[in-house]
């Protein structure tokens, strides 16, 4: 019986996770859930899963959770704040953290488990975009088991070379180049100039997968993607001109391993994101996820085009924080998550998003990330010069 903490578990990786859990009561048990502000949607969950444990980042979320917990005569210990987080991310029973925190919150929470060795499964891409080096150093420092959660990582991992009892330490040997695919968002076939005039709305109706409102957004304007190119970095230790981006509107092949003797390996299935939780929760073995097999015959074809970095600018200056190093991409992240909220809230348009996200990029300096001290104060000057942009 594993012990499972949920960071973020009202979320769609959240909720999609504790689907997957609910079909074996006999192999997993909920330790803690977490959320930040959405007190109905988890004590909903409480209910549901009796954790030890509930936290909410905001404090007058869990005084209003504590008193639901309290009337519903439920044992369970209600906390908040970050150290809340780290806290049941780092805990002696826990076996397994799913970092399901969407953004730079999500980070303090992840490393305070790859510090306390656990079997992490990998959703937050800010972790290893803010602070890769120094992630993936603690992850082997301490002995914590890596496993990509995002459809795209998840499929790469399937299709690498390792053996069925290790972990990924992956020397790149006899593998040409990682292709990740790109469903692009609802508005892959829209002219340039209509992106001036899209609405919030339109940016988070995506065609292929039901996600949340900010990554809905990143992936209309694929940066989403470009925060992968930069993950599948870290993860998989491969150099950028290495890692290509490809669009594949069906969202049926989630990405593929392309070898020096011309095989191509790709991972299928339905756009589901129960079957890469799945998987990383059970590896080395195979479970039930819940999704409906894949029919081939039904879908009829699958189609693949070009990513135009003119149509996506975020794709570009993603590879382009990438190949400078260092800070660069914490900057790059930090000023995607302010306009990012700025689109959602009407204070920007649509075209708005990469113009302030390439100022910030080109007008502060970056360090060489070394320190977490740095990370995050290079972080919050890229959402100060962000916001000062905006206003």
């Amino acid at each position: 019986m594993q012990l499972v903490t949920i960071l973020g578990s009202t979320g769609s990786i959240g909720i999609s996770t504790l689907d997957v859990i609910g079909r074996h009561p006999d192999k997993y048990k909920i330790y803690a859930l977490t959320a930040n502000r959405s007190v109905d949607s988890l004590f909903k969950q409480c209910l549901q899963c009796n954790p030890e444990v509930a936290v909410m980042l905001d404090q007058a979320a869990a005084e209003q959770l504590q008193q639901k917990i309290i009337k519903a005569g439920l044992a369970i210990e209600v906390m908040s704040g970050v150290q809340a987080l780290e806290l049941v991310a780092s805990q002696t029973p826990v076996d397994c953290v799913v970092a399901a925190i969407v953004g730079a919150a999500g980070l303090m929470p992840t490393l305070a488990a790859a510090k306390s060795g656990k079997r992490i499964l990998l959703a937050n891409k800010e972790a290893l975009v803010m602070s890769g080096a120094l992630f993936m150093r603690e992850v082997e420092a301490n002995g914590a088991t890596l496993l990509p959660v995002d459809s795209e990582h998840n499929a790469i991992w399937q299709c690498l070379p390792v053996g069925r009892h290790q972990q990924h330490h992956f020397d790149g040997k006899g593998v040409r180049r990682i292709i990740l695919t790109a469903s692009g968002g609802p508005f892959r076939d829209f002219e340039t100039t209509q992106l001036e005039h899209v609405t919030p709305e339109q940016a988070v109706a995506h065609p292929n997968w039901s996600m949340g409102q900010k990554i809905s957004v990143d992936s209309a304007t694929m940066m989403n993607k470009g925060l992968e190119v930069i993950e599948a970095h870290w993860l998989f230790g491969m150099p950028a001109n290495q890692i290509d981006v490809i669009l594949h509107r069906q969202s049926i092949i989630h990405s593929m391993v392309d070898y020096d003797d011309g095989s191509v390996l790709a991972q299928m299935g339905n756009p589901d994101m129960r079957t890469p939780i799945a998987n990383a929760l059970a590896w080395p073995e195979r479970i039930d996820s819940g999704v409906t097999p894949l029919d081939l015959v039904a879908v009829g074809r699958l189609d693949f085009t070009k990513a135009d970095v003119n149509h996506f600018p975020c794709l570009a200056l993603a590879y382009k924080a990438l190949e400078a190093g260092g800070t660069s991409t914490a900057i790059l992240n930090a000023a995607n998550e302010v306009a990012v909220d700025a689109f959602l809230n009407h204070q920007i348009g649509f075209t708005h998003i990469a113009k302030i996200i390439d100022r910030v990029l080109t007008e502060l300096p970056s360090n060489n990330g070394d320190t977490l001290e740095q990370v995050l104060a290079d972080d919050q000057q890229a959402r100060q010069f962000a916001k000062t942009l905006i206003n």
